[in-house]
């Protein structure tokens, strides 16, 4: 079995990031990949201008720490001043351009306005670019807002937005087509028959795909036998970049994904030593009349394991297949405040759940069965093969917020 490292290497080196593209409105953009650089072609502020609600001033008619100046104008933000006469003030608001001539701010808590004469009182020595944005002080006309490969947040939009590029350049969205093996699994809604289960991962897996800002095609429940699962890989190969399936990945009598798969195409990776998530295969399938294979992830059936399974792996992968940079998640050194006696010999994450001591709570019921841990928790600790844990150790824990969009 391949480590955790072995393994999300192994899938990463196989990536294939996509290349075709299409130009966007920057407001529809949110989960996309940029397909280029962004680069400014203005600067911002693209003049200089004031961060407080106060008086523009020239920082010289104020050198004896309290000046009285005529105030000569009011300037709202988004109007333009007249120039600044010597010993006169300018009432200004936050966001206002600096009029010509005045090379200072001075905050309105600073001065009193006597409204008889018309005249500001100010009771500061201003230094001379106090209070002031400089002209390209964020970005400079002609550099590069966001690389080719960034995956656009809200904040990345709002960038892109403030050096008023209205359209851009994106990755199309990467096809995802998902199916789920098993007898037992039962649409929530439907009456529950003796045995059977609802199909949690379906609901699960679909979310996370849809939070990666995939396209996916859902082929729903497929019947335990060869036939059925071969025909499910046939059809899912068409028109998709990679298949995702839950179940049926293990070496039971009732376990066709493995056969299936090596029918279809090759696997090139089965069973990661990691807890949960063993049952873990990557392959490809291939493609009728089409020279590239879809790529094919099968998680195990567990809904704890596929969870982080395809959060620890597939998540990475459909960021670079998706042409996103992918930066490896950040695990923070942790007060554990709970126990671990029995470790595995395989690398383990445990969910766990910040407490207000400043430490970490496990979870009682560890189960790859137990979805209300992945609830109920905050992250995992990554727990090194054979390590047992007692109250006080530092751990390493990946908080969820690392493993999501």
């Amino acid at each position: 079995m391949l480590s955790t490292k072995e393994a999300l290497v192994s899938l990463l080196s196989a990536a294939k990031p996509l290349v075709d593209a299409e130009t966007i409105p920057t407001i529809d953009a949110t989960g996309r990949v940029l397909a280029e650089h962004l680069m400014s072609q203005l600067n911002v502020p693209t003049m200089d201008n004031t961060q407080m609600d106060g008086y523009a001033v020239r920082a010289s008619d104020c050198a004896s720490g309290s000046a009285r100046l005529k105030v000569s104008q009011r300037i709202p933000a988004g109007h333009v001043g007249q120039p600044l006469a010597a010993g006169t003030a300018a009432r200004i608001f936050t966001g206002a351009l600096i009029p010509e001539g005045a090379d200072a701010v001075v905050m309105q808590e600073q001065c009193q306005f006597d409204e008889a004469s018309g005249s500001v009182t100010v009771n500061h020595r201003p230094a001379s670019g106090e209070w002031v944005r400089r002209a390209g002080e964020d970005i400079q006309a002609g550099s590069i807002i966001l690389e080719l490969g960034t995956r656009l947040r809200a904040q990345e939009i709002g960038l892109a937005a403030s050096v008023g590029l209205a359209n851009v350049s994106v990755f199309r969205k990467l096809r995802v087509a998902v199916f789920f093996t098993g007898d037992e699994l039962t649409m929530p809604g439907e009456p529950l028959k003796p045995g059977a289960i609802y199909n949690s991962n379906r609901f699960m897996l679909r979310g996370l795909l849809q939070q990666l800002g995939c396209e996916v095609t859902d082929l729903g429940n497929v019947p335990d036998t060869l036939e059925a699962t071969r025909q499910a890989l046939r059809q899912a190969s068409k028109g998709h970049d990679l298949i995702v399936t839950s179940g049926g990945v293990s070496v039971g009598e009732e376990d066709h994904i493995k056969p299936a798969v090596e029918a279809e195409g090759r696997l090139n990776l089965w069973q990661i030593a990691i807890k949960p998530g063993k049952p873990l295969a990557f392959g490809e399938v291939r493609r009728e009349n089409e020279a590239a294979n879809a790529f094919f992830v099968g998680l195990p059936g567990n809904p704890v394991s596929s969870f982080v399974t395809f959060l620890l792996f597939v998540r990475p992968f459909i960021l670079a297949l998706q042409g996103a940079k992918v930066v490896p998640h950040k695990a923070y050194a942790m007060r554990a405040d709970f126990v671990w006696k029995k470790p595995d010999r395989r690398n383990e994450f445990l969910r766990v759940r910040l407490n207000d001591a400043g430490g970490l709570d496990l979870f009682p019921n560890q189960s790859s069965g137990v979805l209300t841990s992945t609830v109920w928790g905050d992250g995992l600790v990554d727990n090194p093969p054979g390590q047992a844990i007692a109250v006080g150790d530092i751990v390493n824990f990946i908080p969820f917020t690392e493993l999501s969009f």
